[in-house]
């Protein structure tokens, strides 16, 4: 597997920084024009990478990425992101949270399920502290809850996607058939974070994990930045793995993406924004995959299909079409 970075091709999709600048945050924000709504010409969406989080923990998010990060664009509390991202012609929104330490995440879990029994058209995911006491029963009773998956951040929660306390918390996703969503590329790196990404996240941790768990449904966010060669090669090998779109596909780092991550397989790549922490319009990015000229079926795969053939499978009938969203 080949981890070197490589020059840039016709093929890439294009980003709005100098060529050979690294993405070092903060980066500032763009000015860009927002879409009033989704066209709608477009097949169903589904922003599969939306943050919800309790109002003081959103406020100690923005602060965070005001000093280290670059500015948010949309400071909006959790009930206003649902609205924002519906109101503008979004299907349904797989809503993701995190726990920052030991103890947080039964909490968290029962505000996410909470949203989601209010608003069917959100899939909550829940969350835990990998290695915290009982972790794996906590995963249960998020699932238990109604939620549809778990979340992982290896940056903030300072763990290798291969350490051994995660192993209990794959089984119980695996076991229970929910996919598990981890951000484990290793940008952004920052030495804001708690420890040294590079020195945690790599393709290959990742590599080991799949091998050691083939019934984990494991989404790997942000194309796995930066290594996007690498996650191209595991997708190729690996039938447990989907990727996501989210902030690579905005043409605003300054990394060369790949088309191959869009066409080795493209039933496994997801669209998502990382909203409402965008330094850009919430549109950007489907507007600069709308670019890609997608083939009709793929778009629509791309767009929502995807999402919803990991996170609700349910959803997908004996025919293998989709339920109206």
């Amino acid at each position: 597997m080949n981890l070197e970075p490589r020059p840039p091709t016709p093929d890439d999709i294009p980003c709005c920084l100098p060529e050979g600048a690294r993405p070092l945050m903060p980066l500032p924000a763009l000015d860009d024009e927002e879409g009033p709504r989704l066209p709608a010409s477009l097949p169903p969406v589904v922003d599969a990478h939306v943050h919800l989080f309790p109002d003081k923990l959103f406020e100690a998010i923005w602060r965070w990425f005001d000093r280290y990060g670059g500015p948010i664009r949309y400071k909006l509390t959790a009930e206003a992101v649902v609205k924002h991202q519906l109101d503008r012609g979004v299907a349904k929104l797989v809503a993701l949270l995190y726990s920052h330490k030991p103890g947080m995440a039964r909490e968290l879990n029962t505000f996410m399920a909470g949203l989601a029994a209010n608003e069917p058209r959100i899939i909550g995911l829940g969350t835990v502290y990998p290695g915290e006491p009982g972790a794996a029963d906590i995963v249960r009773e998020a699932f238990a809850m109604g939620l549809h998956g778990i979340k992982l951040h290896c940056h903030v929660q300072a763990f290798a996607p291969d350490d051994p306390k995660l192993h209990e918390v794959y089984a119980a996703c695996a076991d229970a058939g929910r996919p598990l969503i981890m951000h484990s590329g290793r940008e952004p790196k920052s030495p804001a974070y708690p420890v040294d990404v590079y020195s945690i996240c790599a393709a290959e941790r990742v590599d080991r994990v799949l091998k050691a768990h083939p019934k984990l449904k494991l989404c790997v966010p942000h194309f796995g930045a930066d290594e996007f060669e690498a996650y191209a090669d595991l997708l190729e090998r690996h039938d447990n793995l989907w990727l996501d779109t989210t902030m690579m596909g905005a043409a605003f780092f300054p990394l060369a993406v790949p088309r191959r991550l869009f066409d080795v397989r493209p039933e496994r790549i997801i669209y998502g924004t990382d909203f409402p922490n965008l330094p850009y319009a919430w549109d950007r990015e489907v507007k600069q995959l709308l670019g890609l000229k997608l083939r009709e079926d793929r778009l629509a795969a791309l767009l929502g299909q995807n999402a919803l053939a990991l996170y609700c499978p349910s959803t997908v009938d004996s025919s293998g079409y989709f339920a109206p969203l």
